[in-house]
């Protein structure tokens, strides 16, 4: 049986879509790119300020579901310019501890709002 996520302290749903969806013993969060929950603007001129913001928007669903960054087991992450990868990648590594999650990186032509990231989580529930 699945089940949305919502919290307020994370984006809305843009679409039609749920923040996160819980089911079969994982929890599977929609990208976020650095929107601020309250506002609706995105957070940040460069990389870091905006991976900050979507990894506090990660977190803010999983805790919603009864999970958390730690349970991470998949991340793919979407970059408007791959030279943004090792600054992208220094912040990352702030969120996760061994064994780290597995992970795809991709850059991609455009991202919704003009962000320059995209992150989306599979974790354990």
């Amino acid at each position: 049986m699945k089940k949305a996520i919502q919290t307020d302290q994370a984006p809305s749903a843009i679409g039609p879509y749920s923040q996160g969806i819980s089911g079969g013993g994982f929890i599977f969060v929609s990208g976020q790119i650095p929107l601020d929950p309250a506002k609706g603007e995105i957070v940040g001129q460069t990389i870091e300020e905006q991976t900050h913001q979507v990894f506090k928007n990660l977190r803010a669903i999983l805790q919603a579901g009864g999970s958390s960054l730690d349970q991470v087991v998949k991340a793919t992450v979407y970059l408007s310019d791959m030279n943004d990868f090792s600054r992208m990648n220094a912040v990352y590594a702030q969120y996760f501890s061994e064994p780290y999650p597995a992970r795809a990186a991709f850059q991609v032509a455009k991202l919704p709002r003009e962000a320059k990231i995209e992150v989306e989580v599979i974790a354990l529930s």
